[in-house]
């Protein structure tokens, strides 16, 4: 059976959970801490980095490449969308998700206020923390509303990697207390709302929740 290796919590690891359970595959989890030094973790992923992934004799590291290899080997149903435009699109807000939210939602605001403060004794410096919610998210926020129509999803008609990596990093901003603000962005609000309850995404954060005691 595959195996997942990578801590929950991470919106990386979280991702391809997710996919897995989209496409209905059985695997195994492993927790593993970004970082480890162990020298077998390091042949999967050379950087430490998680999640990396077992199929058989088969190893190797990232979520993206993860769940494009999972998308060739199972290839319903399908995250990537067929249209070369839409397919394009929803690479961008993987990417867009992975790079330009991630920068603001793990080490300024989810790191802080949970992972240093439940794991490491580390008081959050809250007003940091404020000003990157104040100043650096709604310029995120702001993107993302304009591309949202009045559909389900961001790209297509249909559950895509763009829409799961999306909500992905939108729990994480959620463990630290943060949400959308249905009023300044009513489509996002509703967007993450409606992703973040799925049933792939569902058991996942009630049990993180619990392990972070939120």
């Amino acid at each position: 059976m595959p195996t997942l290796y990578g801590v929950n919590g991470s919106p990386f690891v979280r991702k391809v959970h997710v996919v897995l359970t989209e496409k209905g595959i059985p695997y195994d989890h492993e927790p593993v801490m970004p970082g480890t030094s162990d020298p077998e973790y390091r042949k999967m992923s050379p950087l430490g980095k998680i999640p990396a992934f077992r199929d058989g004799d088969r190893t190797f590291s990232d979520s993206s490449v993860i769940c494009q290899y999972l998308e060739r080997v199972h290839p319903e149903p399908s995250l990537y969308p067929k249209d070369p435009y839409e397919f394009a699109r929803a690479l961008w807000f993987e990417e867009y998700a992975d790079t330009a939210l991630v920068e603001v939602v793990g080490p300024k605001i989810f790191f802080p206020r949970i992972v240093g403060k439940k794991f490491m004794g580390q008081e959050p410096d809250e007003a940091a923390i404020q000003k990157a919610i104040d100043e650096e998210l709604p310029i995120r926020f702001d993107y993302l509303e304009s591309q949202l129509g009045t559909g389900t999803y961001i790209v297509g008609d249909r559950l895509s990697i763009a829409d799961i990596t999306l909500a992905s990093m939108f729990v994480n901003l959620a463990h630290a207390g943060v949400s959308v603000d249905a009023k300044r962005w009513p489509k996002l609000a509703k967007y993450v709302a409606t992703h973040t309850e799925r049933a792939s995404f569902r058991p996942l954060i009630e049990a993180e929740r619990a392990f972070f005691g939120l």
